[in-house]
């Protein structure tokens, strides 16, 4: 299969925050890219958006060439038409089944049948959605980060009936998009990534709620204890790191303790029936004045490419490069 990026003509459905940064990040690997917005006020925001991304990616030394040049191999449009010569088309439309269905028909009018179709879907089964498809071999998902073109992170989910091999082919193509993919390679609902963190979600609110620490609290240890570690190690390895027998000791009094609800909890309810988004509209887990809202999402842009420069000092196979390097 091919593996050259400028080669192969990929399309975006959904313009949204995460759509933008996607499409950023395929123009950045080379990708010539068919951006569709099912929203028209999509296109108001979009090119501002990824424009503003590529300027920013130059200026942290993520690209070398000008926003105009990753611009000109971009079509934004309303006109599924357009993804005709795409190999690969990524839908990163709301969660809503019915939406997506209407979006996989009109992109399977026009893409050949041996073209790929995927979903940025964080929530909804690969395996559900493929149904909704005409050729469920050739869909999976794929499931960013945001920003998209600075995190390392992706995850390529096989559903039930989707082609293995293919699946291979866009581990192996993840990797031009300067990602550390992970490939699932059974369906389960939420993933990998979700679901170790919508446990440490559960249980975060669950100690808020409880009264055993405020919510300032509970991001502080997350900052300055797991934070600590994970850009380097993952849980595994940390557990190598600092001792297995003391995990597993630990384990067996504190596991029956932990939360274990399948209730939306009480505190994110409220907030979410109240109308809070988060930084979004000032209102979420935290009160932000609309300054402070703005500050916290530049502040995270900024951070997102500090960190990735940190991580990519210390790739996976850090260790096997320094034991070469000393044989």
């Amino acid at each position: 299969m091919n593996l050259i990026p400028q080669e192969i003509p990929v399309g975006l459905v959904g313009l949204g925050l995460m759509g933008c940064s996607i499409t950023t990040c395929l123009l950045i690997a080379g990708h010539p890219v068919v951006a569709v917005a099912p929203i028209p006020d999509d296109l108001i925001y979009a090119l501002t958006r990824i424009q503003d991304h590529l300027e920013r990616s130059r200026q942290h030394g993520l690209i070398d060439q000008q926003p105009d040049h990753y611009l000109s191999k971009l079509i934004l449009t309303e006109d599924y038409q357009e993804l005709r010569p795409c190999q690969l088309v990524i839908e990163c439309t709301i969660e809503n089944r019915a939406i997506k269905e209407s979006v996989y028909q009109k992109v399977e009018r026009v893409i050949a049948p041996d073209a790929l179709l995927a979903s940025n879907t964080s929530a909804i089964p690969i395996s559900v959605l493929q149904q909704l498809t005409q050729h469920p071999k050739r869909f999976f998902g794929l499931h960013w980060a945001e920003p998209a073109h600075t995190t390392r992170f992706l995850e390529i989910i096989c559903g039930d009936d989707s082609a293995v091999s293919q699946g291979e082919y866009l581990y192996e193509l993840a990797h031009f998009w300067r990602k550390e993919p992970i490939l699932v390679r059974k369906d389960i609902a939420g993933f990998i990534t979700n679901r170790l963190m919508y446990a440490m979600y559960r249980e975060a609110i669950s100690l808020v709620e409880k009264g055993y620490a405020t919510v300032e609290d509970v991001d502080r240890s997350c900052r300055n204890n797991a934070g600590y570690f994970m850009t380097l190690v993952g849980v595994f390895r940390w557990m190598d790191l600092t001792g297995v027998p003391a995990y597993h000791t630990v384990m067996k009094d504190l596991l029956p303790t932990l939360n274990n609800s399948t209730e939306v909890p009480k505190l994110i309810d409220d907030i979410v029936k109240s109308g809070g988004r988060g930084v979004a509209n000032a209102h979420g887990f935290y009160d932000y004045t609309p300054e402070e809202a703005k500050l916290w999402e530049e502040t995270f842009t900024e951070f997102s490419f500090k960190i990735r420069e940190i991580a990519l000092q210390y790739p996976a196979d850090y260790v096997k490069k320094k034991l070469k390097e000393k044989e």
